[in-house]
């Protein structure tokens, strides 16, 4: 990240930290797309996966409490959201490696992973670093790894373009909202990409994509 980026909060500003997961809860449809998303990764003992920009947690906690014998990393760049994400998995009992880091910029060895999941992270990342983060997450899958990604994507009905104008206008989103994200995974290397789940919120309609390596 240089000098002239700003890091990116959860909800855009550190104030709203703390409302981030209910926000979510009620306003996302959180526990339907994330249980999707968990359904269609197919997790299985034994897997490497990472939570990558995983926030305050749930999506991680969950898949650990679904399937507790993979071995999984959570990974976000912002401490704070971080030692929230820690206390909720200890809370619990969840047994998470825990790691800062950007998406962009992993430090994770080459062929890692069978599994890469992401959840409303993409759309805080500047164009460029979109990229950066999709070319990261193919270096870090092993051959046949999976990734799993739910974001904001391009509006399929008048009422939800009418939704998206703000946010096309804050942070990043912009890339999302005009169908983007397809064309920067395929550019990324990945060879089969389908995009085909969408999920209409009091925010915009999100988008599930599933990347094979």
């Amino acid at each position: 990240m240089t000098k002239k980026e700003k890091y990116i909060p959860a909800l855009n500003q550190n104030w709203l930290t703390p409302l981030y997961d209910s926000v979510l809860k009620w306003g996302m449809r959180e526990e339907t797309f994330k249980g999707y998303l968990i359904e269609k990764a197919h997790l299985k003992p034994g897997h490497k996966v990472l939570d990558l920009g995983c926030g305050t947690g749930t999506l991680t906690i969950q898949m650990k409490q679904l399937s507790p014998r993979i071995d999984l990393t959570g990974l976000d760049g912002d401490q704070r959201v971080l030692s929230i994400a820690k206390e909720k998995a200890e809370a619990v009992g969840a047994v998470i490696n825990w790691k800062y880091g950007l998406a962009f910029d992993l430090s994770f060895e080459e062929a890692s992973f069978d599994r890469v999941v992401s959840s409303l992270m993409i759309h805080h990342l500047t164009t460029v670093n979109k990229r950066k983060a999709f070319q990261e997450v193919f270096r870090v899958l092993k051959p046949g790894g999976e990734f799993h990604l739910i974001d904001f994507g391009k509006p399929t009905s008048f009422v939800m373009r009418l939704v998206a104008i703000p946010i096309s206008h804050m942070e990043e989103a912009g890339d999302n909202i005009r169908g983007l994200l397809f064309d920067m995974l395929r550019q990324a290397g990945f060879s089969t990409i389908l995009e085909n789940k969408h999920f209409k919120t009091i925010f915009g309609e999100l988008i599930y994509y599933r990347s094979i390596k």
